[in-house]
């Protein structure tokens, strides 16, 4: 036996299926249908995706998940079904900013509830939900928080 380890192999000689496809352009357009399934709210169409596979915390290139769209949008049905199948309520995108943060910051306070309501925290994220809160003088949501 030798002690030589192998070269790693490069892209080009490998398997089709062990390359990364995230630059299909199919790949591409069905992920860009997706986050626009959840900016509109289209909750049928989104579920069936997630069932189909398409995994429930997917984010885009700023880290915006699919929760973060449909919560800022203020899509209720959507943010449900989206937790429903597994989606991170706390998932911060790339600018440390939370769905629940952001549902605070649109008053879209029905989608506030609901996301408290499956685990979200109130105190992640920069600028929290807490922050948000306060800033808007939002003092219903900030009694939901368990703060004054």
């Amino acid at each position: 036996m030798s002690d030589a380890k192998p070269e790693p192999q490069r892209p080009e000689t490998q398997r089709p299926e062990t390359i990364e496809h995230a630059h299909d352009p199919e790949v591409l357009q069905l992920a860009a249908k997706v986050f626009d399934l959840a900016r509109h709210g289209d909750t049928d169409t989104l579920a069936a995706y997630v069932d189909a596979g398409v995994p429930a915390s997917l984010t885009n290139d700023k880290g915006d998940s699919l929760v973060m769209l449909a919560a800022y949008h203020g899509h209720l049905t959507t943010v449900e079904a989206l937790l429903k199948r597994g989606a991170d309520a706390n998932r911060p995108n790339d600018r440390g900013q939370t769905p629940l943060a952001g549902a605070v910051f649109k008053g879209e306070d029905e989608v506030v509830k609901a996301l408290v309501a499956h685990g979200a925290d109130p105190a992640a994220g920069t600028p929290s939900a807490i922050e948000t809160a306060r800033m808007f003088q939002k003092t219903e949501l900030l009694k939901l928080f368990g703060v004054e």
